[in-house]
């Protein structure tokens, strides 16, 4: 049997987003319970004037999600550590017969952080695979959905600090993560970034995930986060990624047209620098859900990804109170194709 992930800009059936449970490190206050769910729910909306949304809900918050969702939200329930849904959900392929079924990675709370806890969301993956009624791939690879990204055309982008990580999969070569990403998603290039981001390489981050510093809109063109300012650290990291990328070719076998997004202009927040980033947007039908962060450079992102997703609509969505618990829009969906004809 042979699967292949589709691009996020094909056609789904619906979104899977998770409600944040009370308790978890980004809720840990009434007052950030309030603020993250508040901001969950304006994204789950913003995705539902497009297609389905389907929300993973805490038995324990059934009540309060049913007052908050909007009816349009159908709820599942499930028990929940946190709410990240694109790390703790399955990642859904494609079989040949156009068939769609669900990738069970090991989630283990990226790498084992201190302050995670995984329990409940290890075992998200096959929970929404039985929801959606489709068949489960196991994977033994520790791996999230936010440090991948595809084309659908047989590229991904990864970093070495997420799949090589000791904490993720300690002793694995590079060769032998491709191996399980080309049996498990279908790709046959795999083009290694070094690392992510520097806030999200701090305590609370991920370890680098590529889907805040790179985004594959269509085979052969890739999205780059261009921080401009050389205070910031990012600075470094965006030049050296263009350099890298334009040397890079896809799995068409052309190089890459690289066309770099400004970061927003803001640097700093409570915390130190950030990671605001537009490149962490999330594709639904007919719309890209962007992130916004009340930046002079929000429009500039809004009219360059018009022009890289002509028809769709741009939805710019607050993205602050998300990014301030560790990620973006695009890491709290995850999108399920619909099926497909055999041989497309």
């Amino acid at each position: 049997m042979s699967w292949r992930m589709p691009a996020e800009h094909g056609p789904h059936r619906r979104t899977w987003m998770a409600f944040p449970p009370a308790g978890s490190e980004i809720t840990a206050t009434p007052e950030a319970v309030d603020e993250a769910r508040a901001a969950w729910t304006a994204v789950a909306h913003a995705v539902a004037e497009f297609e389905p949304v389907t929300m993973i809900v805490d038995p324990a918050d059934v009540g309060e999600a049913r007052r908050t969702l909007s009816a349009a939200i159908d709820i599942v329930e499930a028990p929940l550590d946190d709410a990240w849904m694109r790390d703790i959900g399955p990642t859904f392929v494609h079989a040949a017969d156009g068939s769609v079924a669900a990738v069970d990675w090991v989630f283990n709370g990226w790498g084992q952080q201190d302050w995670a806890r995984w329990d409940h969301d290890s075992e998200i993956g096959k929970a929404v695979a039985a929801a959606a009624g489709v068949p489960v791939i196991d994977s033994p690879l520790v791996n999230e959905g936010g440090g991948i990204q595809v084309d659908g055309a047989g590229t991904v982008i990864l970093t070495e600090t997420v799949q090589l990580d000791p904490f993720r999969n300690p002793g694995l070569t590079k060769a032998e993560v491709e191996a399980e990403l080309r049996r498990t998603i279908g790709v046959d290039t795999a083009i290694w970034l070094p690392r992510g981001l520097w806030r999200d390489s701090q305590r609370f981050g991920t370890r680098g995930h590529s889907d805040i510093v790179a985004a594959l809109p269509a085979p052969g063109v890739v999205l780059v986060h261009d921080q401009r300012d050389r205070e910031h650290p990012d600075h470094d990291l965006s030049v050296e990624l263009m350099k890298q990328l334009s040397a890079e070719t896809s799995s068409t076998g052309q190089p890459f047209e690289v066309v770099p997004v400004p970061a927003p202009r803001t640097l700093r927040d409570e915390e130190g620098f950030v990671d605001y980033s537009y490149i962490n947007h999330y594709v639904c039908n007919g719309a890209v859900i962007l992130c916004g962060f009340d930046d002079p450079n929000d429009a500039a992102a809004a009219a360059l990804l018009a022009e890289v997703y002509p028809g769709r609509a741009i939805v710019t969505v607050d993205a602050r109170p998300i990014f301030a618990r560790g990620g973006g829009i695009h890491c709290i969906t995850q999108n399920e194709p619909l099926p497909v004809a055999a041989g497309r």
